[in-house]
């Protein structure tokens, strides 16, 4: 199994639609599994295509992006958290290439308006891979010492929420290298970090300097995550466009697993 998250900080980025067409060209080379998007985002005024997803839905490009070059098989599962940058609808997003037996959409915030910016929904999905489930869930939460959405609230309603065993993966504002916050605290929820566990590493950071909701920082941090409380074998995770291992295209550099279960 092959697993990909990047927030894509969407309609944010000079030369969007360049950047949305590498970031096809690698799901198409690399054929992923699964990709779970963060601020995946389409402007409040731009006509429906379908259901509740806009023709510029950033998910929706990509999805065309990827048909285009031949990889006519993955699914777009996308929904709004809340209004973002005053104009756009801001949401996540899952793609698959693998038969989706159940979809869940849930808020993991007191709130669950989208006129509230710090509102947050979480998008998952259970594939049937050779006859086996594998229960996947795109998250973006907030930031430890929120006094309106207490972080350490978000996670009890997401590990409460999301199916056992499963993975989670997104941009958990928590970085890995500070001790009695986020990202310990989901530790103690019994998940492990596939990128610590993996038995080839590369790359230790996914933001770097300041960023939008990282206003002062100055470090190369790792703030993106994809843990499970499953029994597998990570092979590898990587640092993926981050000007290294594919170019950048986004605020967020993304991460990469691959994995078999033991």
């Amino acid at each position: 199994m092959k697993l990909l998250t990047l927030n894509v900080h969407a309609w944010q980025e000079k030369d969007q639609l360049k950047k949305i067409s590498q970031l096809a060209e690698v799901i198409h080379k690399k054929r992923y599994d699964a990709v779970a998007l963060q601020e995946v985002s389409q402007h409040m005024d731009s006509p429906l295509a379908y259901g509740a997803i806009r023709e510029d839905n950033y998910g929706l490009l990509l999805l065309q992006h990827l048909e285009a070059l031949g990889s006519m098989d993955y699914e777009l599962h996308w929904d709004v958290s809340h209004f973002g940058y005053d104009v756009y609808e801001e949401g996540i997003a899952l793609l698959t290439r693998h038969p989706v037996r159940e979809v869940e959409k849930f808020y993991i915030t007191s709130s669950e308006s989208i006129d509230f910016w710090k509102s947050r929904k979480i998008v998952g999905a259970t594939l049937h891979i050779n006859g086996t489930p594998h229960s996947l869930y795109s998250c973006h939460l907030g930031w430890w010492g929120d006094e309106d959405e207490p972080y350490d609230n978000q996670i009890d309603r997401l590990t409460k929420q999301s199916s056992h065993p499963c993975f989670l993966l997104g941009d958990f504002n928590a970085a890995d290298n500070v001790e009695g916050e986020g990202y310990d605290y989901i530790l103690q929820k019994g998940f492990i970090d596939t990128h610590q566990e993996a038995r080839r590493q590369n790359g230790t950071s996914t933001i770097k300097g300041k960023i939008a909701g990282w206003d002062d920082n100055q470090a190369d941090l790792k703030i993106d995550h994809i843990f499970t409380n499953e029994k597998v074998n990570v092979l590898q995770s990587s640092v993926v466009f981050d000007g290294k291992n594919e170019p950048v295209i986004s605020d967020h550099y993304g991460l990469e697993i691959e994995y078999d279960r033991n």
